[in-house]
């Protein structure tokens, strides 16, 4: 009874709910421990001079809800449900990233990188909930992106920065959430802060990704139908990829301009295939399941090989440095290779992408999304089982991947189920199929 009326709570928040930030702690205080946590945390008194991140947070629940009866009433839906969630829980960060620096001179509070961190926190959370994947991967773009809009334009960022981040979060959606960020707060530049919003806005509809995430496909048909010396699908994977790539790098104005970059290395290339996921994640069956062509580098067998046990962590640089010979091996070799790790770092993450591109492979990110809960049970049920405090580990140190860390990247869950992908995907059978 208590799960259905959790459930109805959820969806009455596609309708006509406006609910205050005591009744979201209510439903969901116990799901979401940090949202409890919102009333101890102090804000900077110049920033912030309505007090703490509680105070705030219902202030812009309440400066959200006036927008979606007038600027914003054509907001409904999944999408009403995705902009409220995301207001409730963009500073939840905050309550682990708060601290006193001194600036100038001046002591002042601040929170660093508490987006990405929310975001990392929440991603397995959300998984629990009876929300679909698409609400909470926007759920997660609001929270993990809501500080980019006025970034962006007091950064004087590029046209590739919005195309980026309309990949990781609905613009529009970020827009509004902002708007109501600033007006549930008093502070002495809320007009020049309101000003950048509307700038961001004005860039977002000229670059065509207010409200549509940067997507070549239809461009690339057309492309692909007049260029005769493309051969098969796993060109076209490849131009494709490193296109989107190359253009939200500026390197590149044009998606032409990428068939004549990749001439040399599209018809024989490597596929590189990075998992992320914590122990249990279902990493190792999706990949014996659908990469049994492929060279895997699994750093477990590693350790076993180096160690005589796969969970010790002795020799760890010897072990990280044998894994890399082995994988700049294949990509020398234009072998498909997989590598089976958590990788819950982006750090990690970035060597081997970069490493992957440096030898001209194309690189993609089987991301693993799924409730805790059934982490911990997939965690039980292997065949070397992952102390549980190692595990909790694993999800403080999470980061949660973005769709730019790779040429193209998929979130699944524990049967191997498609989320959500980006990027052009038809010559491999990894069953990725869209659910």
């Amino acid at each position: 009874m208590k799960t259905q009326k959790l459930n109805d709570w959820l969806d009455s928040l596609a309708n006509d709910a406006t609910p205050d930030l005591a009744e979201c702690i209510e439903y969901l205080g116990d799901k979401i421990g940090w949202l409890t946590q919102l009333e101890s945390v102090e804000q900077d008194p110049e920033w912030h001079a309505e007090g703490n991140v509680y105070i705030h947070t219902n202030m812009v629940l309440a400066e959200l809800y006036v927008l979606l009866e007038n600027e914003a009433r054509h907001i409904n839906g999944k999408k009403r449900q995705m902009l409220i969630l995301g207001a409730l829980l963009h500073d939840v960060g905050k309550t682990v990233r708060t601290k006193e620096v001194e600036i100038n001179g001046v002591v002042r509070t601040v929170c660093p990188q508490h987006e990405s961190i929310g975001r990392s926190y929440l991603a397995f959370k959300l998984m629990a909930l009876a929300l679909s994947f698409e609400v909470v991967w926007h759920i997660l773009g609001l929270v993990g992106e809501h500080h980019m809009p006025k970034l962006l334009v007091v950064k004087n960022k590029n046209k590739g920065e919005y195309l980026s981040l309309s990949r990781r979060a609905d613009l529009e959606l970020l827009y509004w959430l902002e708007v109501a960020d600033m007006r549930g707060r008093i502070c002495a530049d809320l007009t020049s802060q309101l000003t950048y919003l509307e700038e961001f806005k004005m860039f977002a509809e000229e670059y065509k990704v207010w409200n549509a995430s940067h997507d070549l496909k239809n461009e690339f048909l057309n492309l692909f139908d007049n260029e005769s010396n493309i051969e098969c699908e796993r060109e076209k994977e490849y131009i494709y990829a490193h296109a989107l790539y190359e253009i939200e790098k500026n390197i590149i104005s044009m998606p032409v301009e990428a068939f004549a970059r990749t001439f040399n290395n599209r018809r024989d290339y490597a596929n590189l295939i990075i998992l992320c996921g914590p122990s249990g994640s279902g990493k190792s069956t999706w990949t014996k399941s659908y990469c049994q062509d492929f060279v895997l580098i699994s750093l477990d067998e590693i350790r076993k090989e180096v160690n005589g046990n796969r969970t010790s962590q002795k020799k760890r640089g010897q072990i990280l440095q044998l894994a890399k010979e082995r994988l700049k091996a294949c990509l020398r070799k234009k072998q498909d290779v997989v590598w089976d790790a958590t990788n819950l770092r982006s750090d990690y993450r970035k060597i081997l992408c970069d490493l992957g591109r440096d030898y001209h492979a194309l690189v993609s990110m089987i991301v693993f999304v799924l409730p805790e809960s059934d982490i911990f049970k997939g965690n039980k049920s292997r065949d070397f089982v992952v102390p549980e405090e190692i595990l909790l580990k694993q999800f403080e140190g999470y980061q949660f991947p973005l769709t730019n860390e790779a040429h193209r990247v998929c979130f699944v869950g524990s049967k191997g189920q498609v989320f959500h992908r980006t990027g052009y995907w038809q010559h491999i059978n990894l069953g990725l199929e869209v659910n």
